[in-house]
């Protein structure tokens, strides 16, 4: 029997371990790097004073369209992808300041219940899948001319994707034919690309890896990830904490290397005589990784492959 997805309200994931883990203070500057509908803004400013504030950015234009309805003079936000974070620092004057910044990954429930957005697939809509739909091409337009091969290392590279090849050949013969129009034709032709599940084992929907590829490719989400960690080590102030909600391996793994090498340091030869102070570490770890309990995932199933991890700047 496979899953499916289940439309479900917007819930922050992971509400209280995120306050917890930032450690909001009354008077301390905050920044919520993907708002989303801002469960996760709201509750920070809850624990704020006057003198606190919150910068959230997102570069979805809806959702930037539903903070505005804010008039907590606290919080502002920035129509704008989070690699750009230190640009908007900058200008806010906290380099060096921040208390905290979150980073909540992934695809908010409003982007994937919309069907016109073109994340969902169980829901009929456009193949589109871009966070900022006033930016880069769709995944319509970019299936309509990758190769086999091209779309094959995509499905491998960001869904990790076993069956990639026959997917994609099955893709391109769609393609010709002029079936591959619509998120449920996509996920039919996934659907049928890949062997049959054995009787009886209960298994995600088939379309779910190919779905997560392409999102990530066409928002270039890993890039994006990549990009931001560094500049989080400038952005902190002593004793600040990163808090990074990833919702899986390959972001994660991002995640977890990051925070490694900062907490080592360095990288010198073997052997040679270095002091702990010369190492340049710049972060440490705040315990092992977070993941919802069952009563969340009851409650937001969407948050069952939720993972957090938690850094505090040096």
């Amino acid at each position: 029997m496979l899953k499916t997805e289940k439309t479900v309200p917007h819930q922050p994931v992971l509400l209280d371990k995120v306050l917890q883990a930032l450690n909001v203070h009354s008077k301390g500057f905050y920044i919520d790097c993907t708002f989303g509908r801002g469960g996760h803004t709201k509750a920070i400013l809850k624990h704020l004073g006057s003198e606190g504030r919150v910068l959230a950015l997102d570069q979805d234009p809806e959702a930037v369209l539903s903070a505005l309805q804010s008039t907590d003079e606290r919080f502002s936000i920035v129509h704008s992808d989070f690699a750009q974070l230190s640009e908007y620092v900058q200008k806010q004057g906290w380099m060096g300041k921040v208390k905290g910044i979150l980073l909540d990954l992934g695809v908010s429930s409003p982007q994937i219940d919309t069907p016109n957005r073109g994340f969902s697939f169980i829901h009929e809509g456009p193949l589109d899948m871009r966070m900022n739909p006033n930016s880069t091409e769709t995944v319509a337009q970019w299936l309509s001319k990758a190769t086999a091969d091209e779309i094959a290392i995509v499905l491998k590279n960001y869904g990790e994707e076993r069956h990639a090849r026959r997917i994609a050949r099955s893709i391109v013969i769609a393609r010709e034919q002029g079936e591959l129009k619509t998120t449920l034709q996509l996920a039919q032709i996934v659907a049928t690309a890949q062997p049959p599940p054995r009787p009886g084992v209960r298994l995600k929907h088939p379309a779910t890896r190919t779905f997560q590829a392409l999102r990530i490719f066409i928002n270039q989400e890993l890039d994006q990830l990549q990009k931001i960690l560094p500049q989080v080590l400038d952005i902190l102030a002593p004793g600040g904490r990163l808090v990074v909600i990833s919702f899986h391996s390959l972001e994660d793994r991002i995640v977890k290397r990051f925070i490694r090498d900062c907490v080592r340091g360095d990288d010198f030869p073997k052997g040679l005589p270095i002091t702990v102070d010369a190492l340049n570490v710049t972060l440490r770890s705040m315990g092992k990784p977070i993941r919802p309990n069952e009563a969340e995932i009851e409650e937001n199933p969407r948050a069952r492959s939720a993972i957090m991890r938690v850094a505090e700047r040096i």
